[in-house]
C-alpha cells in the first residue's frame, strides 16, 4: 500500500471523527484523519465547552445578585478579561493534546479540507489520496448571511474570544447560541439586543417556558425585536449600523458588534461531494440506516453532518461509533436513538425532552399536562430564583411521561432524570414512589408529576 493510500479517511476531527478513526486503527486498520482548523472539532475548541466555561462566571454573579441582602453583602463583579484566560486553560491544549494521541495510534495527520476527485479519491495538501472508506465528519458552521456588508458580522468564535465586550451587541439570530450569548453579554454589563425573523426566540421548545424566559430577559435589560428582516449591514469610523425591515417599514439600529447567530448548516461546501457521488440535502449527507452514502457506498458521514443528525455532542459520539461497527464489520450496526435532552445554556437554563405539547396531543387521544411556574417552591426561594417554572406532559391513560420541559436553575442537569423516565417508560406513580434526596432540584419531579 502507498504512502497515500488508506483504508479509511476521515474527514474532521470533531467527537464524531476522532471516534471512528481511533476505533479502526485500534483495528489494525491503516487510517488518516484531515481538518481545516485547529483538531479537536468544534465542542472542545469552540463551543460546548468554552461556552460552559464562561458561564460558570454568569452563574455566580446571578445567585451572588439574587442573594444580595439575603445574606451577601455584595454581588459578584464579572472580570471578563480573567473570565478569557480562565477559559483558555482548559481549550489551548486540546488540539496539541488531540493530535498526539491519534498519532500515537498510527494515525496519518492532514492539515486541509479535502476535495473528491472521484468515489475513492481526494486532493489534500496537493496529494491524491486513495481511501476505500471515506468518512465526512465535518460538523456545522454558521449559515451565511448574503446582505450588503455581511462580511461585518461577526460569529460564535469570536464571540467566545472577545478580549473585551462592547458597550452595545446585536445579535441576529434568537436561537440557542444567540440566546446563550445575550444573557452572557448582559450580565457581563453590554446593552444588548436580539433581532429575530419569528415571532418569538426558541423555536423549538416549548412556547409558554420560552414566553417566561423572554420576559425575565427582558427584566435583565434584553432587547428583543421580532418579525424583522435584516437587509444591511454598514460599517461607520467606530460603530455599525444594521438596516432591518418590519412589514414593510425600514429601522436602524447600531451597535458596537453585530454577531450572526442566525443558526448553523452543515459544512459542505469545498468538499466537491458531486464529484465523489455523494448525495445531499439542506440537512446533510443522504445516508440509510448504517450511515452510509445513499449514492456512494464507499462513503460514511456521521455526526452534525449526517443528515440523520441532532446537533448534540453525545449523539456524535455514538454516530462515530456506528460508523466504525460498520467499516469494521461490514454493515452489521444501525443507528438507533433514544430520546435525547436539549438544553438551552442561558441562566436560568431551559431544558426540554420527549414530546411537545403540540406533538403529544397529534400522537395521543387524550393527555395530561402540569404546567405551573413554581418560584415560590422551596428550592427556587431558598437562592431567591426569580424564575422557575416546568411542564410535563403525561399520557393521560397510562400515566406515562412522555414529555418535560424545564426552566430554572440546575434545569440543564435535572433533565437528565426524566430523560431517563421517558427512555424506561416510567409512569408518573412510578416517578412519585422513587425516594429522591430531599431537599433537591431532582426531588421536585415528583410534584411536577
Amino acid at each position: 500500500m502507498e504512502d497515500h493510500e488508506f483504508d479509511v479517511f476521515v474527514i474532521g476531527s470533531g467527537i464524531a471523527g476522532q471516534t471512528v478513526a481511533k476505533a479502526c486503527a485500534e483495528k489494525g486498520l491503516k487510517v488518516a484523519i484531515t481538518d481545516n482548523r485547529e483538531f479537536g472539532g468544534t465542542c472542545a475548541n469552540r463551543g460546548c465547552d468554552p461556552k460552559k466555561i464562561l458561564l460558570s462566571a454568569i452563574e455566580a454573579y446571578e445567585l451572588s445578585t439574587n442573594l444580595k441582602g439575603k445574606g451577601i453583602s455584595k454581588a459578584a463583579k464579572i472580570d471578563w478579561k480573567q473570565l478569557q484566560k480562565f477559559k483558555r486553560n482548559f481549550t489551548a491544549n486540546i488540539p496539541a493534546s488531540t493530535e498526539h494521541n491519534l498519532a500515537e495510534l498510527g494515525i496519518t495527520l492532514f492539515h486541509q479540507s479535502p476535495a473528491f476527485l472521484d468515489e475513492n479519491t481526494l486532493l489534500v495538501e496537493g496529494k491524491k489520496v486513495v481511501a476505500k472508506k471515506i468518512v465526512i465528519a465535518t460538523g456545522l458552521v454558521p449559515r451565511t448571511l448574503t446582505m450588503p456588508g455581511a462580511k461585518h458580522f461577526k460569529e460564535s468564535d469570536d464571540f467566545l474570544n472577545l478580549k473585551k465586550l462592547p458597550k452595545k451587541i446585536v445579535f441576529v439570530g434568537g436561537g440557542y447560541i444567540g440566546m446563550e450569548f445575550a444573557h452572557m453579554a448582559a450580565r457581563a454589563g453590554a446593552e444588548v439586543t436580539v433581532i429575530d425573523t419569528g415571532k418569538r426566540p426558541l423555536h423549538a421548545f416549548d412556547a409558554d417556558l420560552v414566553n417566561e424566559l423572554r420576559k425575565y430577559s427582558k427584566s435583565l435589560g434584553i432587547n428583543f425585536i421580532f418579525e424583522a428582516t435584516p437587509k444591511a449591514l454598514k460599517k461607520k469610523r467606530k460603530k455599525l449600523i444594521l438596516t432591518y425591515e418590519i412589514k414593510g417599514k425600514e429601522h436602524t439600529i447600531e451597535a458596537g458588534a453585530f454577531f450572526n447567530t442566525a443558526g448553523r448548516v452543515p459544512s459542505l461546501v469545498g468538499l466537491d461531494l458531486e464529484k465523489g457521488k455523494v448525495d445531499f440535502n439542506e440537512k446533510g449527507v443522504e445516508t440509510n440506516t448504517y450511515l452510509q452514502s445513499i449514492s456512494n457506498p464507499n462513503v460514511y458521514a456521521c455526526g452534525d453532518v449526517s443528515d440523520k443528525n441532532l446537533p448534540l455532542t453525545p449523539l456524535s459520539g455514538r454516530q462515530g461509533y456506528v460508523v466504525a461497527e460498520n467499516i469494521i464489520n461490514g454493515n452489521d450496526k444501525v443507528l438507533e436513538v433514544p430520546v435525547i435532552p436539549s438544553v438551552v445554556f442561558t441562566s436560568p437554563n431551559l431544558a426540554t425532552v420527549g414530546y411537545s405539547e403540540e406533538e403529544a396531543r397529534s400522537r395521543y387521544k387524550n393527555i395530561r399536562v402540569n404546567f405551573e411556574v413554581a418560584t415560590n417552591w422551596f428550592n427556587a426561594k431558598r437562592i431567591n430564583a426569580p424564575l422557575y417554572a416546568y411542564k410535563i406532559i403525561m399520557n393521560d391513560r397510562t400515566g406515562e411521561i412522555v414529555g418535560a420541559h424545564l426552566l430554572g436553575p440546575d434545569a440543564g442537569e435535572t433533565i437528565n432524570i426524566l430523560t431517563m423516565a421517558i427512555n424506561n417508560k416510567m409512569t408518573d406513580c412510578e416517578i412519585k414512589s422513587t425516594i429522591f434526596s430531599y431537599p433537591s432540584w431532582g426531588n421536585d419531579i415528583k410534584s411536577m408529576v
